[in-house]
């Protein structure tokens, strides 16, 4: 066998261009590596966050979404969070995460499902959300009165008498228009639970927004009480949701900057998008960064880029933004747990909001 001749191997090697102006490019962009996790450094949450902030594909763009959140927290100029918030985050096991950012003053102002709002309230009164398996006989379910949200199981008895209670709440509101704000803020002082969302938000002043209530089991307590009302001729109040439109409006024309948390997409996201442009207002959101497990080629407003939301306006032009490809179960604790690990909550000033009757007035308190 005849010995490798090592011109032919130079060949490719001496093709390469690496005039000044190749090196230039070059060292633009390769002046970053990629550095491997050591867990023998990991000690925390948000150790392993700031690992991946020199890591790559999803894990990156995690600890990007995590710098954004930390850079919202401490702007000088206090920005207004909006937190957004979709999908089976209570049967997931986020409620107390959920609870802990608006107990904390990590965020000021929620716009949600009602079937997120309404699973609280469920876990409020005590009945729980428990392990299944998504390969369940569901037939067989419906006959034990068990309803199915992927892997976990939830009591339809529990469900009915939360129903219930939802319409003899009702049937105690004076008969006026309220905005979703008001009414959840009034059902969240019903309940005592440090962990509930709903209490949480109400005991803290922070509003929390639900533009399309209809649409989940709450809407099912107030048909329910409606139908009382009805058929005994009782005066009755009503759920104005443009209301609703007015009052986040309002929170955002008397913010000096905006910022924006998408967990998950929908109604929530869409609305948290349209409150930067209500009322003539332009300047979008300063901040954003979203959990989604969607993708933008489809279309649809869950996997759409926040930079797609710019040539609304609902997103600056110059916002400090991130996203994340991944489910909101595994990527929402990181991100809190390395805000909380950093202690970004602790000098963060608390905003308390005071609506009137045509009035409108923000104002802060030290935490």
């Amino acid at each position: 066998m005849s010995k490798p001749d090592f011109k032919f191997f130079k060949q490719k090697s001496e093709t390469i261009d690496l005039s000044p102006q190749i090196i230039e490019g070059r060292k633009r962009l390769l002046k970053e590596p990629v550095e491997p996790v050591d867990l023998g450094k990991v000690k925390s949450i948000g150790d392993l966050v700031d690992a991946w902030k020199n890591g790559g594909i999803q894990s990156r763009s995690l600890a990007d979404c995590a710098i954004v959140y930390e850079n919202m927290l401490t702007d000088k100029d206090r920005p207004t969070i909006f937190l957004g918030l979709s999908g089976a985050l209570i049967a997931g096991g986020l409620r107390k995460v959920i609870s802990t950012l608006v107990r904390k003053g990590l965020v000021d102002a929620v716009v949600s499902t009602g079937a997120i709002l309404y699973q609280d309230y469920y876990t409020a009164l005590g009945y729980r959300h428990y392990k299944g398996t998504p390969n369940a006989d569901d037939e067989k379910l419906h006959d034990l009165y068990i309803d199915r949200i992927y892997d976990a199981y939830v009591d339809e008895v529990g469900f009915v008498e939360c129903d219930d209670r939802i319409s003899e709440f009702c049937s105690n509101l004076k008969p006026k228009r309220y905005s979703t704000r008001e009414f959840l803020f009034k059902l969240g002082l019903t309940l005592n639970d440090k962990d509930s969302i709903l209490y949480s938000a109400s005991k803290a002043g922070i509003p929390i927004f639900c533009p399309a209530i209809a649409d989940s089991s709450i809407g099912i307590g107030l048909a329910g009480y409606y139908r009382w009302a009805n058929d005994n001729k009782v005066r009755t109040f009503t759920i104005d949701t443009l209301k609703d439109n007015v009052e986040i409006a309002q929170i955002v024309l008397a913010s000096k900057k905006t910022a924006a948390i998408y967990v998950g997409g929908g109604v929530p996201k869409n609305y948290i998008n349209d409150a930067a442009v209500m009322l003539d207002y332009t300047k979008g959101h300063a901040y954003a960064f979203q959990i989604t497990a969607d993708a933008p080629h489809w279309g649809g407003l869950t996997g759409s880029t926040l930079d797609e939301a710019k040539s609304w306006g609902k997103v600056s032009k110059a916002a400090t933004r991130a996203t994340v490809y991944a489910e909101a179960t595994i990527a929402l604790p990181l991100i809190v747990g390395y805000v909380l690990q950093k202690g970004l909550a602790k000098n963060r000033s608390r905003v308390r909001y005071s609506w009137g009757e045509g009035s409108f007035t923000m104002h802060y308190k030290n935490a």
